[in-house]
């Protein structure tokens, strides 16, 4: 199983490889569907840290104009890939890099899980009364997971990512903050195979994670996950969708 998860590519944002070894519960508000419907009123949409561009192609009728940025080789190319016969212009940029459009170029930004959200300049491309929407990671999300691996975290590492920061950041960059809800979900990893992929796949949970170097910590969770169960993780998400006032 570890050899096996090691094998596993894990480039883009592709969780299928985990169907039958693992499970996450989904956040009420059904980000992609959401997404969707706001893409459909849109007439120019930036999707900032698409990752491989899996969700903004889920989305069934694209605006007019779309651009994507992401950061990591790997994905920019898988994204292109895939979004450019959308039509999507798909940008390399940094995650702290200044956004490489002009002034109120969109009506529409769009994020799924940044890794930081970089409020001042969503809000210097979004056109007076055009909306952020983004889903985000929470504080100790998969924590259990962490915990397992590097022992207890400090508080303020267990409450980085609170949304209530968010909230602040936003309007400390101009924009109103019209909705934000956040939810703990369940996850469960049934072997340990799927621990060891979702490790390098999400490569900041535990930082500089290798089979080798946790090896005897692995067999001890196979050998837990055998005698109790699935292992449980609780993931946390928030939603929050900002505007810049002006406009109609």
């Amino acid at each position: 199983m570890v050899a096996e998860a090691e094998a596993a590519p894990v480039d883009g944002w592709d969780f299928s490889w985990f169907e039958g070894r693992a499970t996450e519960e989904r956040p009420s508000w059904g980000y992609a569907r959401a997404m969707g419907e706001r893409m459909g009123r849109a007439s120019a949409a930036l999707d900032v840290q698409t990752g491989g561009g899996e969700v903004l192609d889920s989305v069934p009728v694209l605006p007019r104009l779309v651009a994507a940025t992401e950061a990591w080789p790997p994905n920019v190319a898988r994204a292109t890939a895939r979004l450019g016969p959308r039509g999507v212009v798909v940008v390399a940029a940094g995650q702290d890099d200044p956004l490489p459009f002009a002034d109120g170029a969109f009506d529409l930004v769009v994020s799924r899980h940044p890794v930081r959200a970089h409020w001042a300049e969503a809000a210097r491309v979004l056109r007076p009364g055009g909306t952020y929407f983004s889903q985000e990671v929470g504080p100790a999300s998969a924590f259990e997971v962490v915990e397992y691996f590097l022992g207890p975290q400090p508080e303020r590492v267990r409450k980085a990512r609170d949304p209530r920061a968010a909230r602040r950041a936003a309007e400390a960059a101009g924009l109103d903050v019209v909705d934000l809800r956040s939810e703990r979900l369940r996850m469960e990893f049934h072997d340990v195979g799927a621990v060891v992929h979702f490790l390098r796949k999400v490569v900041w949970m535990v930082p500089g994670f290798t089979v080798e170097r946790y090896r005897d910590r692995l067999r001890e969770l196979h050998e837990d996950i055998r005698r109790d169960g699935p292992f449980v993780a609780h993931s946390s998400r928030f939603l929050i969708e900002a505007r810049r006032p002006g406009g109609r």
